[in-house]
């Protein structure tokens, strides 16, 4: 089976929830406190191993305690750290997160060693046909771009979760990426177009098509409980999402990814894996937490 190849970023979270979060200035009392793995990269990976794919792991942390703790969390869920690296200069990266009583959530992050992530990190990474490399823009994306030149060169497939929406991004890497993942927000951000929270299909699509830079390319936009749409220059695919009462939506489109990226290393079409992705997607969103609410695929191929 094709693996799944991360290259992306590792946290430890501190996350709290509360009735609501505290205005500038304000004091409140919070209801719980968790510490976790988290970070972009260890989400959507936990995500991916989840269902099943074999993982592997480019990335950097601390030689702190908590870096102690990721490695040993990498190897409790299969995930293969060969390629996770301890910084000599910064810490591992950080997290905190108020989660109030709607879902909805407040993040503050704190790369450190995020931030050291290079290419040769990767270096005696064997890359085959058929791997899928996966990255999003919480680690430097100079880095993202050599290391998915050398996998395109290898015959295997490139997505890139276009997150946070940062502008230093070579356009090497655009070329380079087979399908580009966002959220309306990054979309119209990227797009350089306003795009309204209920925007039409057709306006998304058109959107879409403003960040594809070659023939074959697919960018995918998640819409929440619309579901999600994926574009290519000659079409459009609306695969429907699934409607749940949302405790924390924290990590829900990292468990797009992840799932996303898992199917489709099995094999599966596009929109099969579009479809299984917004159900994982679902079902993290009706827990607390980032790492620790990512489904299993049992779970998922029984709310499918």
């Amino acid at each position: 089976m094709a693996s799944v190849i991360v290259i992306g970023s590792i946290n430890y979270d501190i996350l709290s929830t509360m009735e609501r979060a505290p205005r500038a200035g304000e004091t409140l009392n919070g209801e719980t406190v968790q510490l976790m793995p988290g970070g972009k990269g260890l989400n959507l990976a936990v995500a991916a191993v989840q269902q099943g794919v074999p993982v592997r792991f480019v990335g950097k942390v601390g030689r702190d305690m908590f870096g102690d703790r990721i490695l040993a969390f990498f190897d409790e869920k299969g995930i293969d750290a060969t390629h996770v690296g301890r910084s000599d200069t910064e810490a591992t990266g950080s997290a905190l997160i108020l989660v109030e009583a709607t879902g909805e959530n407040r993040i503050v992050v704190i790369p450190a060693a995020n931030k050291e992530i290079r290419p040769a990190d990767a270096d005696g990474l064997a890359i085959a046909a058929g791997d899928l490399l996966v990255s999003q823009f919480e680690v430097p994306r100079t880095t993202i771009a050599a290391l998915f030149a050398k996998g395109r060169a290898a015959g295997a497939r490139t997505l890139l979760i276009a997150a946070p929406a940062l502008d230093d991004a070579p356009e090497s890497l655009w070329a380079d990426t087979d399908i580009i993942v966002v959220n309306e927000t990054e979309l119209a951000h990227f797009a350089g177009v306003d795009l309204a929270a209920d925007a039409a299909a057709p306006d998304i699509a058109a959107a879409a098509r403003r960040l594809l830079r070659r023939p074959g390319q697919t960018l995918i936009a998640t819409l929440g409980v619309r579901g999600a749409l994926a574009v290519t220059a000659e079409a459009e695919t609306l695969v429907p999402g699934r409607k749940v009462t949302a405790v924390d939506t924290t990590g829900a489109g990292d468990c797009f990814a992840g799932s996303l990226s898992a199917r489709l290393a099995a094999g599966d079409d596009l929109a099969a894996a579009m479809r299984y992705a917004n159900v994982a997607a679902s079902i993290a969103c009706m827990r607390v937490g980032t790492s620790t609410a990512m489904p299993v695929a049992e779970e998922v191929r029984a709310a499918l």
